[in-house]
């Protein structure tokens, strides 16, 4: 299963504690993929793509969460890895 598809899966802090490892391990596997592999270009990203989120949601035609849920964390998280 392809790491961007397990978001459909987390519903829960144990589910998003699942992803985070998954993520890992595709850094490690697939660093080639990924736009931030050091932890101060992920966190900027992070920061910018939360700043710029709901622009995300718009163009993708989902609501935009009033309150961010376990999956919205991961997004976040997967989004980091490639944002600019």
């Amino acid at each position: 299963m392809m790491i961007s598809e397990l978001i459909k899966e987390i519903e829960s802090k144990e589910s998003l504690a699942d992803f985070v490892a998954a993520l890992a391990k595709d850094l490690r596997e697939n660093a080639i993929e990924w736009e931030n592999v050091n932890l101060d270009r992920f966190l900027g990203a992070m920061e910018a793509w939360i700043r710029d989120m709901d622009g995300y949601y718009k163009n993708t035609d989902q609501p935009v969460p009033e309150t961010p849920t376990w999956r919205t964390f991961a997004e976040i998280l997967l989004a980091a890895r490639v944002y600019e």
